[in-house]
Parts: C-alpha cells; structure tokens; sequence
C-alpha cells in the first residue's frame, strides 16, 4: 500500500462526517487507506465512521484509543498504517484530488524524510480586523500556514500536524509523537510536531515545507474571538515550560541548539531576558494601540499571555520539585527503620 492517511477525532463526528466526504474525492496513484482514530468520543463518531466505510473507494478504519490526547491517538493510528507513506491529518479538513500524489512528490523532489504542506482557511465566520489574512503569528492559533511559494527546509519553521507526510521508517527513526506535549481534552497543549521535528533532525531526518502540498482548514466562528487566542498563547506558554524542563529547549524558539539552564540567570524558574521581553511587548502593545494598529496591538498582547503561561508553569514545576524532594526527605531511612 503506498498511502495511509491517519485522523486522530474527539467528539467531532459531523466534523468527521464531512472530512471523509473530501476524503473520498482523492484519486492518488496507488492504493490507499484511511484510518480514523477516535480518542474517547461519547458521541456517535463510530457510527458515523462504519457508514461511510460502506462506500468508501478506500479502506476506511476505526480504531478506538483509549489514553486521552492526539499524541497518543495519531500514534495508535501509525502503528496500525500500512501505507509507505503516513499522512496526518485533522477531522476538519478539505483535500483536492491530488493532494496524496502532492505528498509522494515532494519526498521524491526533496529526497526527504517528512513533508508539510501549506494550510488554508475556510473562514466560519467574520475574520476579525486584529487577525491578518496572510500569514503571521496569529496563524497558528487556528492551525493555518503559508511559508510562501517556495520549499522551504524545516530547521526553524516547523510544519503543521494538519497536513503533513512521513516516509514510514521516519517513526523507526525517530520515534512516535511524545503523548506528554500533545493537545488533550480540556487543554489546549500543542508541541508534539515541534518535539517531534527537534528529535528528528537529531536523528539525521530532513523535512520540508512543500507548498504545493496543501489543505483547506474549516475555521469556527467560535475560534474568531480574542478571548480563544489569549487561551492559546497561555496554554503555549505552557508547552514551551513543560519542553524547557524536559530537554532545555530554549522557550521562544526550540529550534535553537538546548541551553544549560544552569547557566542561564533565573528569577522564580524563569530566565530572567523573558522578564524584559515581556516588559517590551506590554510597551509596545500601548505604543501601538495608541497609533491603533490592531495586528501589531493584539499582537504583542499575546506575547504576555505567552510569558503568563510560562511563569505558571515554571512555577508549578519549581513546586512540586521542592514536594517531590520534601516527601524523600522525609521518608524513614534504611538504616533507621533496621
């Protein structure tokens, strides 16, 4: 089988639904599968996947993963794939014919190991005046991309899981997604492909952005307020933290060679250059509000969010450290119990 594209859902079975009618559409070149990993859904997400299997012009699969989060759910769905190439994907996309074909070119034209493709809206309500139309930060919030006309490799730019293709030996390599750093319910934690890219540059693998790759992505109404982004540049405060603590990885751009904490001056867990880069933004976040540029305004306020996010868990991770080491410390000792 030369294709397996792999949909990790949760609770999104409408969604589902009209993912697998795009589905349906492609016409690659060689055989392929789908398989749907729903992660816990109570809703009727399975029904909806053993309808459409029916007539599907593919093998249409639905695996159930039990552990809660997209890590663990889109690597249930590799392990199961049989496809020389794996191509992620979200619940809410739209595909033209030949996007699978797209991916096997870029692997070949590149000679690489992993590809990822541009990613743009269908807009599911007003886009709003702070929220650029082309590109920027901002775009990663509702998982958009466009790095431009060209191929770009992924060193410091990283891809989006929404639409990306893996030589399968690429996970042999290095390794599945990291079920720690992935979004999960409740949550809004969203690291594993940038964990997943640092480790597999480590491991020698090359990816890069192919921009004829691409996909639609369906943008909710409900996503197209400042109350959501400020959630998620808090919660990618968060993620950046819980990297730092795990490998060192510098918290505004991971990309960067791992730093010696040690090394570095903190105050309350944090390195204390963040401290003034935050007081910088929430200036220039006044400086342009007062001249009303809302891009560059809203734009700077979500890096304090993004600083806010780490502080807290620095701070809980400094915490339960000194907790972990109380409770040692205060365990009777070998010698005192004999």
């Amino acid at each position: 089988m030369k294709y397996s594209v792999v949909i990790a859902t949760y609770n999104r079975a409408a969604d589902v639904r009209e993912t697998l009618a795009s589905l349906a559409g492609l016409r690659p070149s060689g055989a392929w599968e789908v398989i749907v990993v729903d992660n816990n859904s109570p809703d009727d997400t399975r029904t909806v996947v053993e309808s459409a299997a029916a007539s599907f012009p593919a093998p249409l699969r639905y695996v159930f993963e039990r552990e809660q989060g997209r890590s663990p759910a889109l690597n249930a769905g590799i392990r199961l794939a049989q496809g020389e190439i794996i191509v992620t994907t979200d619940d809410d996309v739209r595909v033209d014919p030949d996007w699978l074909d797209r991916a096997a070119e870029g692997l070949d034209r590149m000679q690489c190991d992993y590809v990822g493709g541009r990613v743009l809206p269908i807009w599911g309500g007003p886009r709003p005046a702070w929220l650029p139309n082309r590109g920027g930060k901002q775009w990663a919030v509702i998982a958009l991309l466009d790095y431009g006309p060209e191929p770009i490799e992924f060193n410091r730019r990283v891809p989006l899981g929404v639409n990306m293709a893996f030589r399968r030996e690429a996970f042999a390599r290095a390794g599945m997604f990291d079920p720690h750093t992935g979004r999960k319910a409740g949550t809004l934690l969203g690291q594993e492909v940038r964990e997943w890219c640092i480790r597999a540059r480590a491991a020698g693998l090359r990816g890069f952005y192919v921009p004829a790759m691409a996909v639609q992505h369906i943008i909710p109404a409900a996503r197209l307020n400042k109350r959501y982004f400020r959630r998620w540049f808090f919660w990618r405060g968060i993620s950046r933290a819980m990297l730092y603590e795990k490998a060192g990885l510098d918290m505004e751009a991971p990309e960067q060679p791992a730093i010696d904490p040690a090394a570095v001056p903190h105050v309350f867990g944090v390195p204390r250059y963040l401290y003034r880069r935050a007081l910088a933004s929430a200036i220039d976040c006044v400086r342009a509000t007062l001249r009303r540029d809302v891009v560059t305004a809203f734009e700077q306020e979500l890096w304090v969010w993004f600083f806010a996010g780490i502080v807290k868990q620095r701070w809980q991770d400094r915490h339960g450290v000194r907790a972990r080491a109380a409770r040692v410390a205060a365990r009777p000792s070998t010698v005192a119990r004999l």
